[in-house]
């Protein structure tokens, strides 16, 4: 398992997410989708790869007895129309490229509900300070802790990033 994702999943299982509309980019399988299930959130789980979302459905079925909702997106060609705004925006490890950094900058502004939360777990990729800036060019604060998960008997530092509205 990817220590972003578990670290994310730690997160948000501490939280209580009941009633929260949430969207989780990237989602695998489906890890961070499954603990905000948990936690009583509305999970729409994407991710450009569909077997993906039948992973992460399956996951949160085998895990929970329900899934989320899930959905194709592509953040270089987003078709958001439908899928209106959320309380709460998750990823695990997603900015490993320079080009998805530049993409979610542009697209994650526009999937978050006002007085909503962002919140990126990030192994510490080279990319994601330019992320992160860019993110603040666009008015939102930034509060980052990290964490450690162990892994393979070795500890992997993540980043937790989350991000708001000023």
């Amino acid at each position: 398992m990817w220590p972003s994702a578990i670290a994310l999943a730690r997160h948000l299982y501490e939280r209580d997410l009941a009633g929260t509309r949430a969207i989780e980019l990237g989602c695998g399988v489906g890890l961070p989708t499954v603990a905000a299930l948990a936690r009583g959130a509305r999970v729409l789980a994407t991710d450009h790869y569909e077997p993906a979302l039948d992973f992460a459905a399956h996951n949160a079925r085998a895990n929970l007895g329900r899934e989320p909702e899930t959905a194709l997106l592509d953040w270089r060609t987003p078709e958001i129309g439908g899928l209106g705004t959320f309380e709460l925006v998750l990823g695990a490890d997603l900015l490993y490229e320079r080009p998805n950094a530049v993409a979610l900058a542009d697209l994650v502004p526009r999937l978050l509900a006002p007085n909503g939360e962002i919140v990126f777990a990030d192994p510490r990729r080279d990319t994601a300070p330019m992320f992160l800036e860019m993110m603040e060019e666009r008015g939102f604060e930034l509060d980052t802790r990290e964490t450690t998960v162990e892994q393979a008997g070795r500890a992997v530092r993540v980043s937790l990033h989350r991000l708001r509205w000023r």
